[in-house]
């Protein structure tokens, strides 16, 4: 009689409660991100005149977090090395103290650098968060669980405009309350965070074999065991930048890299400055911070969709049409700047419902495509990669609308998202209902394992 197949508990486990708030936790950082990067927006309206900056300042402070998040991106190599749970609240308090110290700027330069540390503590949490998440994730949730951080995103981002808008009757020095209301959410992060266990695969990564099977057993029950989470064929052990770059990884590297930069560069200088850009289309005039929730609020409901199509459709599939979408939505922007209205909507809403496919991938595809020793490294490299990118749309952005219009801007914006159809057309791999471990192995070792035709 044929011997049946053991069940891995940890790859074919049910959907739990424990994965439930490991999710809702997990997605404190890009809840943050959103809130921290759009906030400002609505706050430069009363900095503008009072720190009386200019086009440049404007554009390095509204870029400012961003540029922060390029170096926090490092820390994705401090977390394969010395664990994810060690620095899951470390971030949010360096957060918090930041949040609050901006009540006190005097100048921009201070502004700047508050949130550049602001930026580096929410950068420094997309590889601790999302690799945690990522290695307690079943296989069939895992593109659900990692996708609804980026929901998150857009709930901190349409949070954010409107608690702006209505913190703006303060009086005039609201905008310091305003950039340090994002204290509160941090302050609840950071409680329920506490006494997250430690990734199991990062434990027996490093050897230590007895607390990882104890985490195991915390979480699955008494049945689980290590042979639940062996370490993948072609597994180093050894955490190091230079495995992304290797021939196996290499091609895997650019791809997360330049998407999520074409994905990433156009719109957070939309949500950056979203107030500016629709008085450019002459849109919510008199309350654009409102306007500039619905925008976001469209984002949220575009990565609705792409939640359940990402394991129906496939990855491949869902992010090339993805980019296909978002390319004619921002290029019909571009094109006609001075309306009719319902064609810029249209415009808006395709970009906006398009984005979700991108979004999701994000953080899944870095997290699915590299081995647990530089998995937090490659989430930190590529988001990197990716702020690059959006630090120079958004120092730009502004430069562009006074010197060239919303319409030339806006064509610029299309030429990037075009960019990362072609980067997705031509480096896309397919990991759709694979095991983390088959997901993660280089190039070399699939086609090894796989059978000859």
């Amino acid at each position: 009689m044929m011997k049946r197949k053991r069940k891995n508990i940890v790859d074919d486990a049910e959907f739990s409660g424990f994965h439930a708030r490991l999710t809702v936790y997990s997605s404190g950082g890009p809840f943050l991100d959103g809130y921290i990067l759009s906030i400002i927006a609505i706050a430069l309206i009363q900095i503008r005149p009072q720190l009386h900056l200019n086009t440049t300042w404007s554009g390095l402070i509204g870029a400012s977090a961003l540029i922060g998040i390029f170096i926090g991106g490092f820390m994705g190599y401090v977390t394969d090395k010395f664990g994810r749970q060690l620095m899951y609240t470390i971030d949010f308090i360096v957060l918090i103290v930041a949040s609050i110290l901006q009540v006190w700027v005097q100048t921009g330069w201070e502004l700047f650098i508050i949130r550049l540390i602001l930026g580096i503590s929410v950068g420094a949490d997309y590889p601790i968060a999302t690799s945690l998440l990522a290695e307690f994730s079943p296989k069939k949730q895992r593109g659900l669980m990692l996708g609804v951080t980026l929901i998150a995103y857009y709930i901190g981002s349409t949070v954010a405009y409107i608690v702006g808008q209505v913190m703006l009757n303060i009086g005039p020095n609201a905008w310091r309350w305003i950039l340090a209301s994002s204290a509160i959410p941090a302050v609840i992060l950071v409680l329920l965070r506490m006494g997250t266990p430690e990734s199991p695969r990062w434990l027996l990564q490093k050897g230590r074999k007895t607390e990882a099977e104890k985490v195991l057993k915390q979480v699955y029950g008494p049945t689980a065991s290590l042979q639940d989470i062996v370490m993948p064929d072609g597994s180093t052990g050894k955490t190091s930048y230079f495995t992304l770059f290797m021939p196996g990884y290499l091609k895997r590297t650019l791809y997360v890299g330049l998407f999520y930069m074409a994905a990433v560069a156009p719109l957070f200088a939309m949500l950056t400055f979203g107030p500016e850009m629709l008085a450019s289309y002459h849109l919510f005039e008199g309350a654009s911070g409102y306007g500039a929730a619905i925008i976001s609020a469209l984002f949220l409901i575009g990565c609705i969709p792409a939640l359940f199509l990402v394991n129906r459709m496939g990855r491949r599939m869902l992010i090339i049409v993805s980019f296909t979408g978002m390319t004619v939505g921002v290029l019909i922007l571009g094109l006609f700047p001075h309306g009719p209205l319902a064609m810029i909507f249209v415009g808006f809403v395709l970009y906006a419902i398009f984005s979700g496919g991108p979004n999701v991938m994000e953080w899944l595809a870095p997290n699915e495509l590299f081995p647990t020793e530089v998995r937090g490294t490659a989430v930190g490299i590529t988001t990197c990669i990716s702020r690059f990118g959006a630090v120079i749309g958004t120092y730009l952005f502004p430069w562009g609308l006074e010197n060239f219009g919303i319409g030339p801007t806006m064509l610029v914006a299309a030429a990037v998202t075009f960019g990362g159809l072609i980067v997705c057309v031509l480096l896309a791999p397919e990991t759709t209902n694979k095991t983390l471990n088959a997901a993660s192995q280089p190039e070399s070792v699939s086609r090894r394992k796989s059978p000859a035709p």
